[in-house]
């Protein structure tokens, strides 16, 4: 009960932080936004190539998400690098509150903040370009991409006092995230590339979270790309989670 309550209260005071200056969210969802007025007439007009049948928007909108999720976790390690320089971070270290506390109720307020995030730009989507997914999947693939920024998150989190600076941060995530982006076929699906380029994104976790997203979103619950991707994006958020604990804890000792 104490741990849930720590928790709680670092989660509200995070979320009451993003409330007061809401332009950081703003700015996180104007580029997906931007991506799906500006790239997706570029992908209706190859929806010939990704199959007959297909629908654009479902291809692009759940991969946006995922780029949400991606760069909005992948880069909450910033907010913590300006709390440490503000003395929020040694305030917290000599409380009696648990580390692990101090932790999820961050990760949960990232959470909470992709999920409104998402839905908007699902809501853009549907409103202005037809988008119709299927409700289930919907819910199903938001869930997951939550799950994926959850560990995400708490890695970059253990990062940014690792790092100390923003830096260190920006150069560390940077040389990661953008490989990670472009061979995750965010943008376009990565059976339209060469076979070689095809493997190579194999190794990349998140291909095959792109792709459980765009089959949930589908409504194609039985497709193999859902239980492969939804199972390694559970494992990988998981080893993150606990990678991203112990070092939290350990900067934290």
């Amino acid at each position: 009960m104490r741990f849930l309550r720590e928790t709680g209260l670092i989660f509200w005071s995070q979320l009451r932080a993003n409330l007061r200056n809401p332009v950081w969210v703003l700015i996180g969802l104007s580029q997906p936004i931007l991506y799906l007025v500006l790239f997706g007439p570029l992908v209706k007009g190859i929806a010939a190539a990704l199959g007959p049948d297909t629908d654009p928007w479902q291809v692009l909108t759940p991969a946006l998400v995922i780029q949400i999720g991606l760069f909005g976790a992948m880069f909450a390690g910033f907010s913590i690098v300006m709390e440490l320089r503000a003395g929020v971070v040694e305030r917290q270290r000599v409380t009696p509150a648990s580390r692990a506390a101090l932790l999820l109720g961050r990760v949960l307020k990232d959470m909470v903040v992709l999920v409104v995030q998402a839905l908007v730009l699902v809501a853009v989507a549907m409103l202005a370009f037809g988008l119709r997914p299927d409700t289930r999947g919907l819910v199903a693939s938001v869930l997951l991409i939550a799950v994926m920024a959850a560990g995400l998150a708490a890695a970059s989190y253990a990062l940014g006092l690792w790092a100390k600076a923003e830096d260190t941060l920006a150069s560390v995530l940077n040389s990661i995230t953008v490989p990670l982006m472009l061979l995750s076929g965010i943008l376009l699906p990565m059976t339209l590339g060469p076979t070689w380029l095809q493997n190579i994104a194999k190794a990349n976790p998140f291909s095959h979270t792109v792709d459980a997203a765009r089959a949930l979103f589908r409504g194609d619950f039985g497709a193999s790309e859902v239980y492969l991707g939804s199972g390694l994006t559970v494992l990988v958020a998981v080893v993150l989670m606990v990678l991203g604990a112990r070092s939290f804890a350990r900067e934290n000792a």
